[in-house]
């Protein structure tokens, strides 16, 4: 019998959690997220498809009233929620206490309109202690977080449906533009111009050891002469001495400059120690995590990507381990703060424990401040080891980063000191004399502190590594000013200035964040998407912008600027964060921006921007002027480049914009040179064959002769069969148009060099090797998607290499077949590639050739390499990334089989038109 109360959350995890902290009065169920949502508009009545809503769904002209619609798939738990509320006195709406969870309890009211006592009850964290709070302390529903989650939607709606039919026309099909997305693929797309943009220069360093009585160590030349000596931060993007470093009379060190310096040093016996200072060491622990450093923390430390954390952390959360995980608020309410101070001590002394309990403020544009900081759950924390037998190896790994941040960030400080010596040497030659400095620094820790729990990662600059000082730990020897000391060794090294880094997910979210753009709960759906439109792909761990993605922006750039204006983006954050606030109007919001601020549409605001932007020549848009003579654009079937007199050659995917580079552009023309090259005619059928360069690699294939008039499978023939009267194929149906054999080169060959002869063979394939005595079965030799292999009727046996195919002969692949077959693909072969230990589960990470191409395992976990990421080019990083992401998704859900129910008997009918259901939970490419 169900009890009386009935309590509404929106995952079934977190309804198993609550159901165990009520008592037996209380039913628990869960709408599995939102129930009703704006439907595209072909999903309308068919009475309101030529009306207001016709094409937002949304009327723009009545204060910007949506339309909802139930999705199809909550239907089924609508009927469920509405029959076990008929059994209820009370309902509980118990979603999570931000927007969408605001907006999803509204949305359940308006749908079962209850008769019932209706009461909010909202939480942070699912503990008994606080589920117990919650029902004590119910609330009515906040009708202005509801009002700024329906003026999100509806902003997006309109974005999304007034721009992207923009892109479909002007680039490709089934693009999307968004208020979020393109913001941030501009961000990428602009951190790659930059890095086009840069010209490298060259500049050298000195290295030397020097030794003295109490010890020795390594120091740097910094000065020469009174004047420091150049580094890479002292260039400009352009290559040149910064303005600054200039008027410092920065000394720029070539290579025979150096070398002679390094000469000089090595041979001077003139060296003593210039100066020692010292200079007080104090770090603070870092503030507990928002939505956004644990992203970035998560990322640095355990190489997760953003979708992976935040699954992970939402699991924790439904489960009652941590607090709400979507939070931009670094505060901890009195009992956490209490809680940490009391697990420090107990863990690690009082003197470890800061005197006065810590309050962080929160630094990012925009914060709302409407959460606790994600922290572990309870008024008294578990440990790691207290919740490992309960947590998989994903769950605890982040758990374990999670309290270690809290704990840490009430502990006291980090205290030491950080010494730094200067060893001057005189030098000099037949070309003259120099004083010359070398300098060491390094930092010593007394008193840890919050170091014994935690310790926060950092993304590492350009010239990190050129830098003094910092936190590098580093014990130098006790000297004093006069001491005598030797240079005995000084090594000159060249270096290169680097072009600004690209973005990893943890950066961009950071980005993001320090710019107002987005919030919280979007940050990792929008690297998502970004990803999925194919605007970015990932190169280990960082995020490399596609030409696609240059032409999106470029589009927008030149028609719409201020959708992809950095802070009018984040102009409209505030403005909804207004809106939740009770502080600022949805509808005016909305007017403002759509229609402009007379309220009309005719002089300002997106209708108009939209319908006022004429002419866009699609060419153009798609057309980058890369160098002298040379345009990049963006075909149909990806981008090429285009001299003057119209040679094209075609870019491969895996070239990333700011490697295009001369050398490669020559390097790729040449190669197109190659491309079509007529290697000679097959004697057996006459046809001429070329060697070709395709999307997926290089091929052969034989040139068919054009079709007679009268020939199937082509327009002009069809036309004439038409005229003649001839007969027809049936409609709806043609004759295919006979194909030309192709094959893939071997992995051995190179499209320059391929021969008639490597041609002939590589076409004869599928090769008949024999036929088995035993079983009178033809054994042929075959190229597949997975590599070569020997296939005998069902029975496939794989081969080791390519040029097997060619030369393997019957007794070879019989004696293949007398071997017991093994699982797979035979034999275990050496892995492609190997990395360290996975963060989570501790286990020696590998690449390894599957049946169905390269992947990567633990030996727990595998996940495909994806097809846009070479196996050369992937990284340790991305590998543990990818994994992470893999765990965090679960298994793939069992496909379930269902026995069709028999036809039933057919009555004449008027016949009814049916509608095409859109697929559950899907939005529209235009949107968002």
């Amino acid at each position: 019998m169900g009890g009386s109360k009935l309590v509404i959350v929106e995952s079934p995890a977190k309804a198993s959690t609550i159901e165990g902290y009520l008592g037996p009065d209380y039913r628990v169920e869960a709408s599995i997220g939102h129930i009703r949502d704006l439907p595209q508009p072909k999903d309308l009545p068919a009475d309101m498809k030529k009306g207001p809503y016709g094409r937002f769904a949304v009327d723009v002209e009545d204060g910007f009233t949506p339309y909802y619609a139930v999705n199809p798939d909550k239907k089924k738990k609508v009927t469920e929620l509405k029959r076990a509320l008929k059994d209820a006195d009370e309902l509980y709406l118990a979603t999570d206490e931000d927007r969408e969870g605001e907006a999803i309890a509204w949305h359940l009211l308006q749908v079962l309109k209850p008769k019932v006592p209706v009461h909010r009850m909202v939480f942070h964290e699912i503990t008994r202690e606080a589920i117990q709070r919650a029902l004590e302390n119910t609330r009515e529903i906040d009708t202005d977080l509801v009002d700024a989650q329906e003026t999100r939607r509806v902003l997006d709606r309109l974005y999304g449906y007034e721009v992207s039919p923009l892109l479909w026309r002007k680039i490709r099909p089934s693009l999307s533009a968004g208020r979020v997305q393109s913001v941030a693929t501009r961000l990428v797309v602009d951190r790659e111009r930059e890095r086009m943009a840069h010209v490298r220069a060259s500049y050298w360093s000195i290295d030397t050891h020097v030794t003295t009585g109490p010890g020795a160590f390594g120091a740097r030349v910094v000065e020469v002469d009174g004047h420091r000596v150049a580094t890479g931060s002292d260039f400009t993007e352009a290559g040149t001495l910064t303005p600054k470093a200039t008027a410092a009379g920065a000394v720029h060190l070539d290579e025979a400059a150096a070398t002679r310096l390094a000469t000089l040093l090595e041979a001077s016996t003139s060296s003593r120690i210039d100066s020692v200072t010292q200079k007080p060491y104090r770090r603070r622990p870092a503030a507990p995590f928002t939505t956004s450093t644990l992203q970035q923390e998560a990322s640095r430390k355990l190489h997760w990507n953003a979708s992976s954390t935040m699954r992970t952390a939402q699991s924790l959360y439904e489960s009652g381990y941590i607090t709400y995980m979507r939070t931009d608020s670094t505060a901890l309410s009195e009992q956490a703060v209490h809680a940490a101070r009391t697990q420090a001590r107990e863990l690690y002394g009082a003197e470890a424990v800061a005197e006065k309990p810590r309050v962080y403020g929160t630094k990012s544009k925009g914060a709302q401040e409407a959460h606790e900081a994600i922290r572990p759950a309870g008024d008294h924390f578990r440990t790691p080891d207290q919740v490992a037998g309960s947590l998989s190896r994903q769950q605890l790994a982040l758990y374990d980063l999670i309290w270690k941040r809290t704990v840490a960030s009430q502990m006291a400080d980090a205290l030491g000191h950080t010494a730094t010596i200067r060893v001057l040497t005189g030098v000099g030659d037949g070309e003259g004399r120099h004083d010359v400095v070398s300098s060491a620094s390094g930092t010593v820790i007394t008193s840890p502190g919050f170091r014994l729990a935690y310790q926060e990662g950092r993304d590492s600059s350009r010239y990190e590594a050129e830098r003094e000082g910092g936190d590098a730990e580093k014990v130098l020897p006790d000297v004093h000013e006069g001491d005598a000391a030797d240079v005995d060794e000084a090594r000159a090294e060249g270096h290169e200035t680097q072009p600004p880094g690209r973005y990893t997910e943890a950066s961009l979210v950071k980005t993001m964040e320090e710019l107002g753009i987005g919030r919280p709960s979007t940050y990792a759906a929008t690297i998502q998407t970004i990803s999925d439109r194919g605007y970015v792909v990932h190169r280990g761990q960082y995020l490399v912008p596609t030409w696609l993605a240059f032409s999106v922006t470029r589009l927008l750039e030149q028609n719409l600027s201020n959708l992809v204006d950095y802070d009018f983006t984040a102009s409209m954050e505030s403005d909804l964060d207004r809106i939740a606030a009770g502080r600022e109007d949805g509808r005016q919001f909305l007017t403002q921006f759509y229609l402009g601020g007379d309220g009309k549409g005719d002089q300002s605001g997106l209708r108009h921007q939209v319908e006022s932007l004429g002419d866009i020549d699609a060419r153009q848009v798609n057309s980058l002027e890369h160098l002298d003579g040379v345009t990049l654009r963006l075909g149909r079937y990806g981008p090429y480049l285009e001299r003057e007199d119209g040679t094209r050659a075609n870019v491969p995917e895996d070239i990333a914009p700011d490697e295009l580079d001369a050398t490669k552009v020559q390097e790729l023309f040449a190669l197109a040179a190659d491309d079509g090259r007529e290697l000679g005619v097959d004697p057996a059928t006459g046809h001429m064959v070329i060697a070709k360069n395709g999307r997926f690699g290089p091929y052969v294939t034989e040139v068919l002769p054009e079709e007679d008039e009268g020939a199937a499978g082509t327009d002009d023939a069809k036309t004439g069969a038409a005229k003649s009267g001839t007969a027809k194929p049936a409609r709806g149906r043609k004759k295919a148009a006979p194909k030309p054999r192709t094959a893939s080169l071997f992995k051995s060959m190179d499209l320059s060099t391929v021969t008639l002869e490597d041609a002939l063979k590589l076409l004869s394939l599928p090769r008949e090797v024999g036929v088995d005595p035993a079983s009178g079965e033809v054994i042929t030799a075959q190229n597949g998607r997975y590599g070569p292999y020997l296939k005998k009727g069902t029975d496939s046996r794989t081969l080791s290499s390519e040029d097997q195919l060619l030369s393997i002969t019957l007794p070879e692949a019989l004696e293949i077949y007398s071997q017991p077959k093994t699982r797979g693909r035979g034999a275990a072969r050496p892995p492609l590639r190997e990395f360290g230990e996975d963060p989570v589960s501790g286990k020696k990470v590998v690449v390894k050739d599957g049946r169905f191409g390269p992947y990567i395992t633990d030996g727990v976990t595998n996940i495909t390499v994806p097809r846009s990421e070479s196996v050369e080019e992937l990284t340790q990083e991305r590998a543990f990334e990818l994994l992470a992401d893999k765990r965090a998704k679960g298994p793939a859900p069992k496909k379930r089989t269902t026995r069709k129910a028999p036809a039933k008997k057919r009555t004449t009918t008027a016949k009814k038109s049916t509608k095409k259901k859109p697929s559950a939970g899907k939005k529209s490419s235009a949107e968002e």
